[in-house]
């Protein structure tokens, strides 16, 4: 029973410190995406896009 007065303490303590590194890690930019913007420059749709579509009278079946 007496183990628990030191295992408490040092798990709350451990629980703080895992929660600390973690907001560091999320404030420093540790979890921001770099391959992202390399990826979506090479996926660029090259095509020229049409400022309107064209007019018909029929209808599309």
């Amino acid at each position: 029973m007496e183990i628990l007065y030191l295992l408490i303490p040092l798990s709350v303590a451990l629980i703080f410190l895992i929660v600390w590194i973690f907001l560091w890690a999320v404030k420093s930019g540790q979890f921001d995406d770099m391959e992202g913007p390399a990826h979506r420059i090479l996926m660029d749709d090259d095509r020229p896009q049409s400022k309107s579509a064209p007019k018909s009278d029929t209808p599309i079946e």
